[in-house]
């Protein structure tokens, strides 16, 4: 990552802990409910506070929740740095998420997923479902991937911010059509010449969009 990236992404970093200070809720906790319907697996941004993630990941959590009712919906915390400090803070998580689904899809044989990441957390899902992050900011090469045989139980992806987008990638193949990728407009990190670091943190405003994409997918 080049120094005018670190310095960008530390500025929204500190631009977020000074939002996320002035709207702090009580999160949804992770729940450690065993074989439930739907697991929501979460890759937070970089910094980002909040059990699931404070701008996005809580509030996106809550809103599938409540969407998914009465069916049984879990969440697992993606456990990696997500910190511009560490230099293989992406594949940490990439192998942390591939790992989980690995473990509940063997454990819970009905169990479906859903997948989300925020920002650096964006690429955590882009590698674990085979789309490289490497060159993005904060992105890094593929060290694992969810296996062939558990595609079909991954029922939806929603990915807000994401750093490939700014140069040039998408998520095609297997998961196009069950992915949802967000990017605000002027968004920095995820289009090209985008100068507005608020709108890095506006995701939070879709966490009803996102929760209608999943409806419709599980």
């Amino acid at each position: 990552m080049s120094a005018p990236q670190k310095r960008l992404l530390s500025a929204v970093a500190a631009v977020g802990f000074a939002v996320a200070g002035l709207t702090v809720a009580a999160a949804p906790a992770a729940s450690a409910a065993p074989c439930t319907d739907i697991d929501v697996a979460v890759a937070r941004g970089t910094g980002e506070p909040g059990t699931l993630g404070l701008i996005v990941g809580d509030p996106v959590f809550q809103a599938v929740q409540n969407r998914l009712r009465p069916r049984s919906v879990s969440s697992y915390r993606v456990d990696y740095p997500a910190d511009l400090g560490e230099p293989a803070s992406v594949q940490r998580g990439n192998t942390d998420l591939v790992n989980h689904v690995r473990s509940q899809a063997a454990a819970c044989p009905a169990q479906r997923f859903v997948l989300a990441g925020y920002s650096q957390g964006a690429n955590v899902v882009d590698n674990s479902i085979g789309i490289s992050s490497d060159g993005a900011i904060v992105g890094g090469p593929i060290v694992a991937t969810i296996p062939a045989d558990l595609a079909p139980r991954i029922a939806a992806i929603v990915l807000f911010g994401n750093p490939i987008r700014a140069i040039g990638r998408s998520v095609t193949g297997t998961y196009a059509g069950r992915t949802k990728d967000y990017c605000a407009d002027g968004d920095p990190i995820c289009q090209a010449g985008g100068l507005n670091i608020l709108a890095h943190l506006s995701y939070g405003n879709q966490a009803g969009d996102a929760a209608t994409f999943v409806a419709s997918k599980v």
